[in-house]
């Protein structure tokens, strides 16, 4: 039998209710432990207002990565995809993203201006932007390398900066887009002379010290007929994952009240999703074509 009436328990709950208004008036702390102390030695990390958020990954020791996994050289489609795959699944996941840019074993996220999110603290930034990507790459790993078994977990580091202006966060996109075209063009030279003149790593090198990028293109170009321009963008340029507006196809069915089967239709819905572009970051073209990118609201 319960021992109070719903009348008794209505009053004990108004007076619990009227009890703790009180304590919060006058700041009463409740359910606190003596050892909350130890709160007081956690670091500040409050990013400054009004700034730009830049969170980038750089894969850990991905130099024998590749190579324990047989990756292509000089550049691996299925690897650079799946980086891609990795980075739309963060930009889904924390839609204060409106920018990613990647190359190679990279991928550099740019959060709002007035993002608030999480307070605005860099560990929160680093840590769930790393965390998601490096579970979303052995998540997706079969889907690009069905043949190659994951031999083991890769690591990513990350770090965060903060950009004060539009230019620049514009000024650190164009490095990382020139860091693309130095290393890609450097590595397309190199692995040409090693597996088409047979040039061991070491002499292929010393043939390569000291050129230029115009003596690079000539190297390719007269001893292997490769124009540079010819490559493919996502190798020259990067990946620049922006928002856009996408049409999605699926058949579903649709069931009225009166009828006990349903009919099978096709539904275009329109949604917003991270889409890879292969274009120049480093030239004014890009940033008329996107103003809303840099404004403060976007």
């Amino acid at each position: 039998m319960w021992p109070f009436s719903v009348a008794d328990i209505g009053s004990r709950l108004a007076a619990t209710s009227v009890t703790l208004r009180r304590c919060l008036r006058l700041g009463v702390t409740m359910a606190k432990s003596k050892f909350e102390y130890v709160r007081d030695f956690e670091a500040d990390d409050t990013c400054l207002p009004h700034c730009w958020v830049v969170v980038r990954l750089d894969g850990r020791n991905f130099h024998r990565f590749a190579e324990k996994h047989s990756f292509a050289k000089p550049n691996d489609s299925r690897a650079l995809q799946l980086m891609t795959k990795c980075a739309q699944t963060v930009m889904e996941e924390l839609e204060d993203i409106v920018l990613a840019y990647g190359q190679s074993d990279e991928y550099s996220f740019v959060f709002r201006r007035k993002s608030n999110w999480f307070k605005r603290r860099a560990s929160k930034f680093m840590t769930l932007v790393a965390s998601q990507f490096a579970s979303s790459y052995v998540f997706y790993w079969r889907d690009y390398f069905a043949d190659q078994p994951l031999l083991y977990p890769p690591g990513f580091d990350g770090r965060v900066v903060l950009y004060p202006s539009n230019q620049t966060l514009k000024d650190y996109l164009s490095w990382r887009q020139a860091d693309c075209h130095i290393n890609n063009l450097y590595n397309t030279v190199f692995w040409a002379l090693i597996q088409q003149s047979g040039l061991t790593p070491v002499q292929a090198q010393d043939r390569l010290k000291g050129t230029l990028a115009g003596d690079k293109n000539e190297i390719l170009f007269s001893q292997f007929h490769i124009n540079y321009n010819d490559e493919p963008p996502m190798y020259r340029k990067g990946t620049v994952l922006l928002w856009q507006k996408v049409d999605e196809v699926r058949t579903q069915e649709v069931r009225l009240p009166a009828e006990m089967e349903g009919e099978r239709m096709t539904v275009t819905r329109t949604r917003s999703r991270p889409v890879p572009l292969y274009c120049d970051l480093i030239g004014d073209a890009f940033w008329k074509e996107h103003p809303d990118l840099l404004s403060g609201e976007n």
